[in-house]
């Protein structure tokens, strides 16, 4: 279903603002990175688990709030635009009231991030500053990421191996290739979420001169890619199953097959427009319920 096209109330255009639909994409990670831990070392850290989740979806919501006000002073959120209603295009949030609750909550999880740099040490002030950083440039400064082809490899790396390798890194204060193979997988799923939303606006996205992974090479190229973000984690999951030592559990995401192949032909068929906005809805689900059932397969 699509946000309202008419004015929410002021508590409802801030509920919009930080779409939060997309919050998963920031939560997936830490669950599966906590998994891994778990498994491997029998025990769980729950205080810096827990801080860790509210930086994380502190700085989604950051990215979303400069996203918002970015796209519009860019001119990106035009009236032709096929996506949900943004709040300071449609004028229902002053832009420069977006932007400051955008550098709180930044701000915000900037502190959170100081117990996490006590307890993790240099990784996690790497980790967490290069996640800061990222959170403005995606749609800020003179080269925003979200204007360049560089989308998709950018939440792979932030969404996926960051993330779960970093919250991994909180639990046992080392790495392992089943951490960074594992976050690989789930970033592949979220870069889906970014894929569909640039597919979506493929044609207003190249009248604004926004250059996307989906403007560069074309629509039939963009649904190949597609194609591989969703199924790639499921065919990687024996190399997983490999790499930790295990066996046919770590199958259990395999039952999303078919809801994957579902989703993926109706993004091949269907045409570009307003339905696309139910597909990256179903695809930000679907990546929450593979890291749900890859993380029990895994503790179990």
């Amino acid at each position: 279903m699509l946000e309202p096209a008419v004015p929410p109330s002021p508590l409802g255009a801030w509920w919009l603002a930080i779409r939060p639909k997309t919050l998963t994409v920031s939560v997936a990670p830490l669950i599966l990175g906590h998994a891994v831990a778990w498994a491997q070392t029998g025990e769980l850290l729950w205080q810096p688990a827990l801080v860790a989740l509210l930086a994380a979806l502190l700085i989604q919501i950051g990215t979303n709030l400069h996203n918002d006000v970015g796209d519009f002073e860019r001119g990106s959120d035009t009236p032709d635009r096929l996506g949900p209603p943004r709040v300071t295009a449609m004028g229902w949030l002053p832009a420069v009231a977006v932007r400051r609750v955008a550098w709180l909550a930044l701000a915000l999880a900037f502190n959170f991030g100081i117990y996490l740099a006590y307890h993790g040490g240099w990784p996690i002030v790497v980790i967490g500053l290069a996640s800061l950083l990222a959170a403005w440039a995606y749609t800020g400064g003179p080269w925003p990421i979200a204007y360049t082809p560089l989308g998709e490899l950018f939440v792979v790396l932030f969404f996926g191996l960051a993330a779960v390798g970093g919250s991994y890194y909180l639990q046992t204060l080392s790495i392992s290739p089943a951490a960074l193979l594992a976050g690989a997988m789930l970033g592949l799923f979220a870069a889906a979420v970014i894929t569909v939303n640039n597919y979506r606006d493929l044609a207003t996205d190249a009248r604004a001169g926004r250059r996307t992974l989906a403007v560069v090479v074309g629509r039939q190229a963009t649904q190949w890619v597609y194609a591989a973000e969703l199924l790639l984690p499921l065919l990687l999951l024996p190399c997983l199953a490999l790499v930790m030592g295990r066996g046919l559990s770590l199958a259990l995401p395999l039952l999303l097959l078919p809801p994957a192949l579902r989703l993926l032909q109706r993004f091949r068929r269907v045409p570009a427009g307003p339905v696309f906005n139910q597909i990256l809805a179903s695809t930000a689900r679907l990546q929450f319920v593979y890291a749900l059932l890859l993380a029990l397969a895994i503790v179990i």
